[in-house]
């Protein structure tokens, strides 16, 4: 009688023990399936990014719309030519203080590729050194005019070249509305768009097109973040 009573303490003890530990065990996969879910639902609400950038400045617009880029919270890419900063220091300075990416589009807007290595890379480096002596920063990324560009380029420093998915043609186009209505309707998340900042009517677009895509969740970040991602 007393090794039955034994036998029934001993399976109640363990029977006791097993749904402690199988508590234990959902309690913690519970725990784990909240974590995961709270996870995949920050991932889910992280908002689409997309750049906008300009090539060609600066210009007499150029300080306006860095105004009018900050009064939205937006930080945009800005591709300098050598020969268009000269005057306009002042707009390269401003684009530096609201936190813009600046970059290179070569001196006198020439296809790179197809220039002597020697004159190509000049074109490069003086207008990265015109870029230095106003900021105190080297520029290292660089958008080649006409999208051409040849990997086997090398000036003695790293330039990385950034393109873009979505062209504006706002250069041709210079019409606010159309411009307006050419991104938003092609525009998707990840896209980089190319603009021009020597053009009133390409500032106003640009205005448009932020106000538009912020309504729509989207999140504007520099050409570097983008190609990062």
């Amino acid at each position: 009688m007393k090794r039955k009573t034994k036998y029934y303490t001993n399976t109640k003890l363990f029977v006791i023990l097993l749904a402690a530990m199988l508590l234990c065990y959902f309690s913690k996969f519970k725990e784990r399936q909240y974590n995961i879910e709270e996870i995949f639902s920050e991932e889910q609400s992280e908002p689409p990014k997309i750049a906008l950038t300009f090539d060609d400045g600066p210009s007499i617009y150029t300080e306006d719309l860095s105004e009018g880029l900050k009064e939205r919270k937006v930080k945009a890419s800005f591709f300098l030519l050598g020969m268009n900063i000269e005057g306009n220091e002042k707009a390269v300075k401003k684009l530096q203080e609201d936190g813009h990416l600046l970059a290179n589009h070569s001196y006198h807007h020439v296809q790179l590729n197809k220039l002597p290595t020697s004159e190509a890379c000049q074109e490069i480096l003086k207008t990265n050194n015109r870029i230095f002596e106003i900021t105190g920063n080297y520029p290292m990324y660089v958008r080649p005019p006409f999208g051409e560009w040849s990997d086997q380029l090398d000036c003695g420093v790293e330039m990385i070249p950034i393109f873009w998915t979505i062209d504006s043609l706002d250069w041709k186009i210079q019409n606010t509305e159309k411009i307006v209505k050419k991104i938003l309707d092609e525009v998707e998340e990840g896209d980089i768009i190319l603009m021009h900042d020597g053009y009133k009517t390409s500032v106003e677009a640009a205005f448009r097109i932020v106000d538009e895509l912020q309504k729509d969740g989207y999140e504007f970040v520099t050409a570097d973040q983008m190609i990062m991602e």
